[in-house]
């Protein structure tokens, strides 16, 4: 794709999949990781459930560019969709891991659910869509969920070592 706006010689910025189409943000203009702990009721016991302890999620603005734009446009759409129905990964993992894939710099995070979706066009920015995603960590408690976040922390800091 000769005439496109995208190097895809090069590493988008974001990526989001489902397990098995991986949809590039080639510019992320900007990024929130929200994180937000639970405190234990007062005058609770020192005994303790396997229960989720914080509630993440992440916002991502960015721009999906060249004439492939409109193609990116639905396949996030549809990946929407299926990340509140079950995703490809729920399928081939047996509902081990669900949801989608976020691969950024910042964390890559597995389970994760779009809450809102924008997009916006405007005559000073042709051959552009920015868009707007917001998305929640919806991971199923267990030590999976743990062992995906180092994980994570260790692909991070080889991309950081390897120079990208």
């Amino acid at each position: 794709m000769p005439d496109s706006f995208s190097k895809y010689a090069n590493l988008p910025s974001a990526i989001i999949s489902d397990g098995i189409m991986p949809i590039p943000i080639w510019a992320v203009t900007q990024m929130t990781l929200t994180e937000s702990y639970h405190l234990p009721a007062i005058g609770s016991t020192g005994a303790k459930a396997i229960v989720s302890t914080h509630d993440d999620s992440v916002s991502l603005s960015g721009v999906l560019v060249g004439a492939e734009r409109f193609s990116w446009k639905l396949a996030l759409e549809t990946m929407a969709e299926s990340s509140k129905r079950g995703s490809a990964l729920a399928a081939m993992t047996g509902g081990a891991v669900g949801g989608l894939i976020l691969i950024t710099s910042m964390t890559i995070r597995t389970d994760m659910q779009v809450q809102s979706l924008s997009f916006t066009a405007s005559a000073s920015k042709r051959g552009v869509l920015d868009v707007s995603i917001t998305m929640a960590y919806m991971p199923k408690p267990s030590a999976l969920g743990k062992l995906l976040d180092i994980a994570s922390v260790a692909v991070g800091g080889l991309a950081d070592f390897g120079g990208s």
